[in-house]
């Protein structure tokens, strides 16, 4: 029966999200149970394709992208894959109508990322929109459940969160990105050169964009905005953390927060959503 194998697609979307990032685990928990399965399964795809570009170094990348874009192509046009990532990430763009345009914009961003080395502010801004924003508009999709009105008023707000997050990641993976894949996405700025300015400077273009990104939180229906604003709250707390860490650590290591900082981050969540305090 497919529903059987359909159900251990879903099941391998469940633990390429868990075995990859705990802070959006923690917040797919907190969705309406209707949403988690096609929240996973759009991570699980977005994980997929950006383990190839980062990690498969023995293996050619450009080929393995080219396959596992038609092969997305043909999952979604026949309504199956046996890729079991790919035949619950079918389901779910057949499901929520999400924009094939969406998808082809995420992958070509995971394509700049086997030539691109160095980025100037158009392709730093064309990467954002494929690696962060359109990802935030595929889960959008699925948090107003086909309200088309409701997700075109809250576009904007899902993107400047979107790219709020990405941005973070930039920050916290500085040492991997240059050190190891020699990738500079920020443009402008010598790395030999990066400072507490240039540090800061980034720092307040993440908070210009959270800033944004919150008001949309608040207008998501509760089903979903409780798990957006778990995610939302780890990823402040990361920046503050940031913040707080001088450009030489962040330079050299990779700046983490501990699960029961993450454990106290989602208690103090839970209390300011339930008494609407956001």
């Amino acid at each position: 029966m497919k529903a059987l194998f359909d159900e251990i697609s879903i099941r391998s979307s469940r633990m390429v999200t868990k075995k990859y990032s705990t802070s959006f685990s923690l917040g797919i928990l907190f969705l309406n149970k209707d949403f988690r399965d096609p929240i996973y399964s759009i991570y699980g795809f977005v994980r997929f394709a950006d383990e190839i570009v980062d990690t498969f170094h023995d293996y050619n990348k450009n080929d393995l992208l080219v396959k596992f874009k038609a092969d997305t192509h043909q999952a979604i046009e026949e309504g199956i894959s046996l890729n079991p990532i790919l035949n619950s990430f079918q389901q779910t763009v057949r499901a929520y109508d999400i924009d094939l345009e969406l998808i082809d914009t995420f992958l070509k961003s995971m394509e700049m990322d086997l030539h691109k080395k160095q980025y100037s502010k158009d392709k730093y801004e064309e990467y954002i929109l494929g690696s962060a924003e359109v990802v935030g508009l595929m889960c959008l999709k699925v948090f107003v459940n086909n309200d088309k009105a409701l997700y075109d008023e809250l576009k904007p707000y899902a993107m400047k969160l979107g790219s709020a997050f990405q941005k973070i990641n930039f920050l916290r993976d500085l040492h991997e990105d240059y050190c190891e894949m020699g990738r500079v996405y920020f443009p402008g700025i010598e790395m030999k050169e990066f400072n507490e300015e240039c540090k800061r400077e980034i720092e307040e273009d993440i908070k210009q964009d959270f800033q944004v990104g919150f008001e949309g939180i608040k207008k998501l229906p509760k089903s979903s905005s409780f798990g957006v604003y778990v995610a939302y709250v780890y990823f402040y707390s990361l920046l503050k953390k940031i913040q707080n860490t001088p450009t030489n650590t962040i330079l050299n290591k990779r700046v983490r927060i501990q699960n029961s900082k993450k454990l106290a981050l989602l208690l103090r969540s839970y209390v300011q959503h339930s008494f609407n305090l956001l």
